[in-house]
């Protein structure tokens, strides 16, 4: 390929990936976070100035930038002068819907989170985040890249294997207990799924959440009542990175509207609200559930 067709083919790849992340309204460096590389590497994918792409890097982009079976189609001409392979990275790539009346919605709901003050997120069945608004992506702007435990990836594995999830989530075990129970519900509803069974063995791996996991939690979900399997039944304790902010009471809120029900989606708010008496954090949760397994054992 010649130097002008190679700028042309260059520019063109630039206008389509950074058109597409802009209508999702992503920055460089959240799409970076995403894909768990620099900013930098990702300004030079969007410019295309790659040595070479890979199947493995272009369909990590297609996911990060929720792109149809269309789109993909049109990502891998435009870098690669070919179409996708028919092989097993093309089975396992979920391409998003293609009827336009849904893109549509999901663009327009988009839109109405990012007006919202509360942070908010959609995440599928395996709690993977696939739409936050910009109060979310402000509460985890200075998380560092850590695998695939990033917020705007899914909240579920931030707060149980992220290093740096207690300096936001305060009484780090008391959340832990929370997604724990998160992880046991979707679990119930999709025993097969291999990104769950791959979060349980990485729980079961370690120490101190396979006992809360497999002890702690059986006890503490049959005292508190089905309300913490659906996210509303714990307040909690968040400490905003923005020191006008502070710490805050947290509750996870879950409103799903039924138009992203049928999508297989849920909208989950993190409702912070002023310390005070009625609204205290539940300091106990994971103390309380020790004890009871301590006591039944």
């Amino acid at each position: 390929m010649d130097e002008f067709a190679f700028a042309m083919r260059g520019k063109r790849l630039q206008d389509f990936l950074k058109g597409r992340r802009e209508y999702l309204g992503l920055s460089q460096e959240v799409v970076a976070e995403r894909l768990n590389i620099s900013a930098r590497a990702y300004g030079n994918w969007e410019r295309g100035r790659v040595k070479e792409w890979t199947d493995q890097k272009l369909y990590a982009l297609a996911e990060t930038l929720e792109m149809t079976t269309y789109q993909v189609d049109r990502l891998f001409r435009i870098a690669v002068d070919r179409a996708p392979q028919s092989n097993q990275q093309v089975t396992a790539f979920r391409g998003r819907s293609e009827d336009p009346s849904t893109t549509a919605f999901l663009g327009d709901y988009r839109t109405m989170m990012d007006a919202l003050s509360l942070p908010t997120y959609v995440v599928d069945h395996r709690g993977d985040v696939k739409i936050e608004n910009k109060a979310y992506r402000d509460l985890f702007s200075g998380v560092r890249p850590h695998g695939q435990a990033m917020p705007s990836r899914s909240f579920l594995r931030f707060g149980l294997f992220h290093p740096e999830a207690p300096a936001i989530l305060a009484g780090h075990a008391n959340w832990q207990l929370v997604l724990l129970a998160q992880l046991a519900s979707k679990l119930d509803s999709n025993s097969e799924d291999p990104e769950l069974q791959s979060i349980r063995r990485e729980v079961l791996r370690n120490e101190s959440l396979r006992k809360a996991y497999l002890h702690e939690l059986p006890y503490w979900t049959l005292s508190s009542g089905a309300d913490p399997m659906h996210h509303e039944g714990a307040l909690l304790e968040l400490h905003h990175p923005d020191h006008r902010i502070g710490v805050k009471a947290c509750r996870l809120v879950e409103e799903t509207p039924k138009s992203l029900e049928r999508l297989g989606l849920t909208r989950i708010t993190l409702v912070l609200t002023n310390i005070t008496e009625s609204h205290a954090p539940q300091h106990g949760i994971h103390e309380r559930g020790l004890a009871r397994s301590r006591h039944a054992a």
